[in-house]
């Protein structure tokens, strides 16, 4: 079995009751909590309007993370492109790769934020092409070039990085892909990571199978080797010690969650007349949320239905209370994440090479044990 690694994709999701320091002190502390239980990776959200998603800037974001993490990975999960000059956006995410002693990572995109383009006076029609202007620009600074350039969104004349990457040659970097089979494309395009985003119903699963394809193709096209381990799949799950105790935790927040993408997102995750989301997102196989061994078949599902993958991305929703999240996020590190890392096939082996020669070896170290008692009484008649 290919190892998968691990990781959250922290939009992030509050209810609009909570006090907004507190939600983004809770984000770091679940941060400092993933990166104690070995998780991989976390990618931080940019959003700008909507009240739910309240980080409007993941590279600062990211940069006090940092400082409070040790081994996690941290990526802008993800930039809009259109929002930002790519000169500037470059020169920021090279600081923040020395910061970050290279565990920082750049995920693009065109934006979804229906609003935050509006705001921007943004076409949506054009976001997807300023997206591949913008990262081809990006990524010819990052490897050292000299632009000049004039869009009708941005204008650079000689235009130079004063710092090289930290990480050589350049940061990891990956591109969102959901329905639509642009980000995929570019991705290939630069043999760079795609991020599937989206859910992982049939129809998701459908488009992410579709984008994979559209990847692997522009990638050989252009020669670069498509590897599935560069391919990071965003899901759905809570789980518990029991089924009956996830789905009682997930009311804390789930209804909430539903009405927000039903309310702002262009393809909501339940509709509207659904009574249950829990069992609807369950039924569909949107989410997992279950027991330990749930989520072991959930991705089990996963990885055959498209072929596999390399790192599974856990949405950070928020559906359960504080407390439940926390346990829900060490039952995943403790129960889940060796099954699919072969951390610990070696301990049930050495286990069970003990059982079957216990009998023979408890035999010999008693005997040797008698013989060192015989011997010592021995010693002690000759000298009395």
């Amino acid at each position: 079995m290919t190892y998968l690694r691990t990781g959250i994709f922290l939009a992030p999701f509050h209810d609009l009751k909570e006090n907004p320091l507190l939600a983004l002190e809770s984000d770091m502390a679940l941060l400092q909590h993933l990166d104690a239980l070995n998780y991989h990776e976390a990618w931080i959200g940019e959003h700008h309007s909507g009240g739910f998603e309240i980080i409007g800037s993941p590279d600062l974001f990211i940069a006090a993370a940092a400082e409070r993490t040790k081994y996690i990975r941290l990526g802008t999960g993800v930039v809009a492109l259109p929002y930002h000059n790519p000169f500037i956006l470059a020169d920021r995410m090279v600081q923040l790769d020395y910061q970050t002693r290279g565990r920082a990572m750049i995920g693009v995109g065109p934006g979804s934020g229906v609003i935050d383009a509006k705001t921007l006076g943004i076409d949506p029609a054009s976001q997807r092409r300023m997206m591949n202007e913008a990262l081809d620009t990006i990524i010819e600074l990052l490897d050292g070039g000299t632009i000049t350039r004039q869009t009708d969104w941005f204008n650079l004349a000689d235009a130079r990085l004063q710092l090289p990457p930290f990480t050589r040659p350049r940061m990891e970097m990956a591109v969102a892909a959901t329905r639509s089979p642009a980000g995929a494309l570019a991705a290939g395009w630069h043999g760079l990571g795609m991020l599937s985003i989206g859910g992982t119903d049939a129809e998701a699963l459908k488009y992410h199978i579709g984008n994979w394809d559209h990847y692997a193709d522009t990638a050989r096209l252009t020669g670069h080797s498509p590897d599935r381990k560069n391919w990071r799949m965003t899901t759905l799950m809570h789980i518990a010690e029991t089924r009956e105790q996830a789905r009682d935790n997930v009311k804390h927040g789930i209804n909430q969650y539903c009405d927000y993408f039903r309310d702002t997102a262009t393809f909501p995750f339940v509709p509207g007349d659904v009574e249950d989301p829990c069992q609807y997102l369950i039924d569909s196989g949107a989410a997992c949320i279950g027991t330990p061994d749930d989520a072991i078949s959930f991705i089990e599902r996963l990885l055959t239905e498209t072929g596999g993958f390399g790192v599974l991305l856990e949405m950070a929703q928020n559906w359960a209370d504080r407390t439940q999240t926390r346990r829900h996020y060490e039952l995943m590190a403790r129960y889940v994440h060796p099954h699919f890392q072969s951390s610990r096939e070696s301990r049930a082996d050495s286990y069970s090479y003990a059982r079957e020669n216990q009998d023979g070896s408890t035999g010999q170290s008693a005997e040797a044990i008698q013989l060192e008692i015989d011997r010592l009484e021995v010693r002690r008649r000759m000298e009395d």
